[in-house]
Parts: C-alpha cells; sequence; structure tokens
C-alpha cells in the first residue's frame, strides 16, 4: 500500500518532465536519443519523457551585432568604421541557424570585415564620408548571400560611425576653418567695396546739387540785379551808374553782415577821404570796359555769322 503514492508520485512526475513551454518569439529544438526530432513554437509543448531532450532555445527576434574595423583608405589614412548588423533567424530555417553555425557572431564578424576592407581602400576619407551608405549596401549584400544558407536574415547594415586618426581630424578642421576664416574675409571685402562705392556716390550726388544750388543762386543774383538796373533806369539814372551804386551797396552789406557777429574781427585798412569814391571810379571802370569788351565779341560774332554764307557761296 505505501508503494502506490510513490508510484503515483513518480508517474506525476515523469509526466511532468514531458511538459515545458517556449516563450514568444522563440524556438525550442527538441532531440530524442541525441537525433534532432523537432522545432517546437512558443506555448505549451510536450515531449516524451527520458527519450526526448530540449537541445537548445532560439531566439527569433532581430538582434543587433556591433563590429569594429580598423582599414586604411586611398589615400593612406587609417580610420575606424563602426558597422552595426541587424539580423534574424527566419522562422522556417530554425534548425540550420542552430546546427550548421557553431557561432554565428564570429561569422557575421568576418563577413564584415571582409567587406569593409575590400570596399574602404577604394576610396578616399572625404569619399569614405559621403559614400557610407554604399558601404553599408555592399555589407547586407554579401551577408544577405552568405547567411542566407545559415537560416539567418540580414534585416539592416549600418555605418554608424567613422573614426579617423586624431591628428588627421585636426587637419580637416583646420582646414575647415581656414576656408571659413578665407570665406569671411571675401565677405567683408565685398562690404567694405559696397560701402567705399555707395560713400563715393553719395558725394559725388552731394557734390551736383551743391553745384546745382550755386548755379541756381547765382542765375538767381544776375536775374536780380538785372530787374535793379531795370528800375534805376526808369528813374534816369544809366547802367554804368545803376551797375556802380549797385556794387557799393553790396559792399556795405556786406561789411554790415561781418559787423553783426560778435566773434569775427574786422580790420579796416587806412585810406584816404577820397578812396570810397576811386574805388567807385575803378569798379565804374571795370563794369564800362566789361560791357565794351563783351559789345565788340557780339559785333565779332555777327560778323563771323555773315562771312561764312558768303564763303559758302564762293565756292
Amino acid at each position: 500500500m505505501p508503494l502506490i503514492p510513490i508510484i503515483a508520485v513518480l508517474a506525476l512526475l515523469v509526466i511532468l518532465s514531458g511538459i515545458f513551454t517556449v516563450k514568444q518569439q522563440s524556438a525550442a529544438l527538441v532531440e530524442r536519443f541525441g537525433r534532432f526530432q523537432s522545432v517546437k513554437r512558443s506555448g505549451l509543448q510536450f515531449k516524451i519523457p527520458f527519450a526526448d531532450r530540449i537541445s537548445g532555445r532560439v531566439s527569433l527576434k532581430i538582434q543587433q551585432l556591433d563590429v569594429l574595423v580598423e582599414t586604411k583608405t586611398k589615400d593612406d589614412v587609417f580610420v575606424k568604421l563602426k558597422v552595426s548588423v541587424q539580423f534574424v533567424v527566419s522562422p522556417d530555417k530554425v534548425y540550420e541557424a542552430f546546427y550548421k553555425l557553431e557561432n554565428p557572431y564570429e561569422q557575421i564578424n568576418a563577413y564584415v570585415f571582409d567587406v569593409v576592407r575590400a570596399e574602404v581602400p577604394k576610396l578616399k576619407l572625404d569619399d569614405v564620408f559621403e559614400r557610407k551608405d554604399d558601404i553599408a549596401i555592399a555589407i547586407k549584400r554579401e551577408l544577405s548571400d552568405a547567411m542566407e544558407t545559415y537560416g539567418y536574415g540580414i534585416v539592416k547594415a549600418l555605418v554608424t560611425d567613422i573614426d579617423p586618426d586624431h591628428k588627421v581630424k585636426d587637419a580637416m578642421n583646420r582646414i575647415n576653418a581656414a576656408e571659413r576664416e578665407k570665406l569671411a574675409a571675401e565677405y567683408e571685402a565685398e562690404a567694405d567695396r559696397i560701402r567705399i562705392v555707395a560713400k563715393a556716390k553719395a558725394e559725388a550726388e552731394s557734390k551736383r546739387l551743391q553745384g546745382q544750388g550755386i548755379a541756381d543762386q547765382r542765375r538767381e543774383i544776375a536775374r536780380g540785379l538785372e530787374e535793379s538796373v531795370e528800375v534805376l533806369n526808369k528813374v534816369g539814372i544809366n547802367s554804368q551808374e545803376a551797375s556802380a551804386l549797385i556794387v557799393v551797396t553790396q559792399h556795405y552789406d556786406t561789411l554790415q553782415s561781418m559787423g553783426e557777429n560778435a566773434n569775427s574781427n574786422l580790420i579796416m585798412l587806412p585810406n584816404a577821404p577820397h578812396s570810397a569814391s576811386n574805388m567807385l571810379s575803378d569798379m565804374t571802370a571795370s563794369f564800362v570796359a566789361s560791357q565794351q569788351i563783351g559789345e565788340q565779341m557780339k559785333e565779332t560774332n555777327e560778323q563771323l555769322k555773315l562771312e561764312k554764307p558768303k564763303e559758302k557761296l564762293r565756292r
């Protein structure tokens, strides 16, 4: 009687030993007497006690392997590349993934080294940075062809880091800084040129307007003098006397303006009592001479105009 409970307990233990579970996104491989029997998926599974055993479990999740490769570029610069390979075991090739490869990580690592050291030496350092996606595509293509036989699918290959020697990086930074300084100098020179041109244009415009203002001022003064002479002529004063009177009036107006400024100093040169009349006589003589010269020039121009048609007729 005491043996029955013991046998029942042993039988229960034997039955329970044949029950096992497999986690989601994984697979279990069952062997019977050392020979592969089947692949068990996620959930509650059964095996024959003592005859079957779980030889291993394989994850069906996407896995990532980071590989650091040091190689030389075409322009003899040593550079380190960090390559991240994302791979997954094909659900229908769990057997190949478990039994055909002893260490899949080493296998992937070897292929990455082979591809990188075949592609990077063809490129210069600058091209390595620009064409890192091409290197990643080459790695994925090579790995996909090689690892598919062993039940592994390559999801993605990424070149996540490119690290040249620190001396090379310092030289590249100096080159970049020099280029930016050169560009800044060019912009500053262009800005200075624009400022100089703008200043010159402004000065030219100012001079033009100033000259135009002076010309207008002189024109208005001449017109005013002409009107003054006409007014004086109407009251019986001839042109010479009117001109002399205007000059003397302007002379004294100038003296008055100078005297109105408290900070100005007026120096009166010694002269005889008849100096004013002499100055007036000199001014009158100058105006008369100017008028005579002007009239002579007019007569000369008229004679030349008359002689030109005669010369044409003679010809």
